[in-house]
């Protein structure tokens, strides 16, 4: 597969990208991987599940993201007395205008952070479907369009735990990825303690002040849309994506959403190693966290199932 000729990435857009990374990686400390892979689903316009421990870093990663992009935060605690309409938003009758006047909910916002998802009941959950996937919101039959670079967090518990609703299907196929971002090791936990005894005595570092727009951020999303993909790497995803159907543990593979998602992601892992083409080694990198959130398996644990599923094919050669 011949790409000599395609060029690398502009000394912008990778200044632009290690800024991204400079940021995160100066507030989640260790977790550089795990950091590489959000800023990939930020760049692809993807959405994010984690499905982690409580006290991991989810939160601060969550406002780190609004930070470095100078974007608008918004947070939803997500419970079983959750409505719709406080993620959406609703209409109220002023009786001094006698208009009905548009109150805005969370999702206005260029970065969400559901927290507890699956708290909540499927009826509030499909309040998110629209805004996701479309990135608007039909409110009394009037569409309202969110922030271009809408990106949702969304965390949830183990769906054995007491009070969970599972996610549909549907809903999760509206998320790029799903990661764990686990505990960090060792020495990252000697820094996470020093910084906490020098916060109490107000001399803590401030991280590095973010240089990265909203614009910039809508540049980037761009670009890793015109990154190209080679037909035979195109064929190599979806031969990954048909063998995803037709696994005997699998109830439910990969939907051609899905597969651009996976797509998308591969572009955006493509951009963060200073390439405007997609290797199938892209493919592979992003290929577990894409299928660890939308499929749906029976008898067998879906680690196993997805680590079969990308051994099953051969990636193409390089000539």
């Amino acid at each position: 597969m011949d790409t000599t000729e395609a060029p690398s990435p502009t000394l912008d857009t990778i200044s632009t990208v290690a800024t991204l990374q400079e940021y995160l990686r100066s507030v989640l400390l260790g977790k550089d991987e795990q950091i590489d892979m959000v800023i990939a689903c930020l760049l692809a316009r993807g959405h994010l599940l984690l499905d982690d421990l409580p006290g991991t870093g989810k939160t601060t990663l969550a406002k780190a993201i609004a930070d470095s992009i100078q974007g608008k935060l918004a947070r939803v605690q997500c419970t079983p007395d959750l409505m719709p309409a406080d993620i959406t938003g609703f209409s109220i009758y002023n009786q001094k205008t006698r208009e009905f006047e548009f109150n805005e909910g969370p999702v206005f916002a260029d970065v969400l952070l559901s927290d507890e998802i699956n708290r909540t009941t499927p009826r509030t959950q499909s309040a998110m479907l629209e805004a996701m996937a479309e990135r608007q919101v039909t409110i009394d039959g009037k569409p309202h369009s969110l922030s271009p670079t809408f990106f949702v967090i969304a965390t949830q518990n183990p769906i054995d735990s007491h009070g969970a609703y599972p996610l549909p299907e549907a809903q999760l196929d509206r998320f790029s990825i799903k990661l764990k971002i686990g505990y960090p090791d060792r020495e990252a936990q000697r820094e996470i303690l020093s910084r906490e005894v020098h916060s109490v005595d107000k001399i803590d570092p401030q991280p590095p002040k973010p240089s990265i727009s909203l614009n910039d951020l809508v540049d980037l999303q761009k670009k890793v849309q015109q990154i190209s993909v080679h037909p035979r790497v195109t064929d190599f995803l979806i031969d990954l994506v048909e063998a995803s159907r037709s696994d005997l543990a699998v109830d439910l593979g990969v939907s051609p959403r899905g597969m651009m998602q996976w797509q998308a992601m591969a572009q955006a892992w493509a951009m963060l190693n200073h390439r405007d083409f997609v290797t199938p080694c892209d493919v592979i990198q992003v290929g577990h966290p894409v299928l660890s959130v939308r499929l749906i398996t029976h008898g067998e644990a879906i680690d196993d199932v997805v680590t079969r599923i990308m051994k099953s094919i051969a990636a193409p050669e390089y000539k």
